[in-house]
């Protein structure tokens, strides 16, 4: 059984939702068609879209007026700066799994589903996630920067004529990919960011399973018709997150350290159960 938000986490989710709605609604205002310069009227199109279309410009004259390395680079620069928060949403999940025994008995001794017992089952979530450190919503936080990233970065692309005619390798960057091969890998780099992450979770619900095997679905098949720059964005930061999550959290090592443990529990109780038996056998 799943626990309920409480309060306090629903506020902050809520909060989240409305400012990628003010996100989507700013964006929603700039018209495509209309090239963004530096006479460009408007909050997003004047500060946010402008600014990503010359960094992105800059970028490109730094390394050969090539406008796919440029967002390759862009891409690493912005997980670059989302390091501090990707390793504070790690440090939190590692957290909430070393909490997941106590967790567990929580929603076993209150798995009542009158009112009640859920306020309490809530009550007592909330007090262990404070006792731990633990934050329900950091994971949200990488996120929640990344996405108001990728609606600029498309319209930036559409709205420059540089980066919307501009070729990298065999793809036009305003283009969707006429070969697929940038979406196919945008799915499998997702797929394998997911899956890699999963390995470090000692235990997976049904949910995170699911996800795993949906997600690169919710990526490929968008990226089959998305402008090519907005797929390489896709791939470069899933890659990038595979490698974030290989050297942050090693679920390799994580999975090799469990089975030792398992290991060495089963051991332990093999012993107990030799020594209660050798304890008997002298009672006789």
């Amino acid at each position: 059984m799943g626990v309920k938000v409480n309060k306090k986490s629903l506020k902050k989710y809520i909060g989240i939702a409305l400012l990628l709605s003010v996100v989507l609604v700013l964006a929603g205002c700039s018209n495509l068609n209309e090239p963004i310069t530096s006479h460009s009227t408007g909050f997003w199109d004047h500060y946010i879209l402008y600014n990503f279309s010359r960094f992105i410009l800059w970028l490109a004259s730094i390394v050969g007026n090539s406008y796919g390395w440029a967002i390759v680079l862009f891409t690493i620069i912005v997980r670059v700066v989302l390091l501090p928060l990707n390793w504070f949403q790690i440090k939190s999940m590692n957290k909430q799994m070393k909490i997941q025994p106590q967790m567990k008995a929580l929603q076993e001794k209150y798995s009542a589903k009158d009112m009640d017992t859920q306020q309490k089952l809530r009550e007592e979530t909330q007090k262990l996630y404070s006792e731990a450190g633990v934050n329900p919503v950091a994971g949200c936080l990488p996120l929640l920067i990344q996405m108001p990233v990728m609606f600029a970065l498309y319209q930036a692309i559409y709205k420059t004529t540089q980066l919307r005619d501009g070729t990298f390798l065999w793809m036009q960057l305003g283009k969707a990919d006429p070969y697929y091969i940038m979406a196919i890998l945008a799915g499998v780099f997702t797929f394998l960011s997911t899956y890699i992450s999963s390995l470090s979770q000692p235990q997976q619900n049904s949910t995170t399973k699911i996800m795993t095997y949906v997600m690169p679905f919710f990526i490929f098949i968008p990226a089959l018709t998305f402008p090519s720059a907005i797929t390489i964005y896709w791939v470069v930061t899933n890659a990038f997150q595979v490698l974030q999550t290989l050297a942050f959290q090693n679920p390799f090592k994580y999975r090799r350290e469990q089975k030792e443990a398992e290991e060495a529990e089963k051991e332990k109780q093999r012993k107990i159960r030799k020594a209660k038996k050798r304890i008997y056998k002298n009672r006789k």
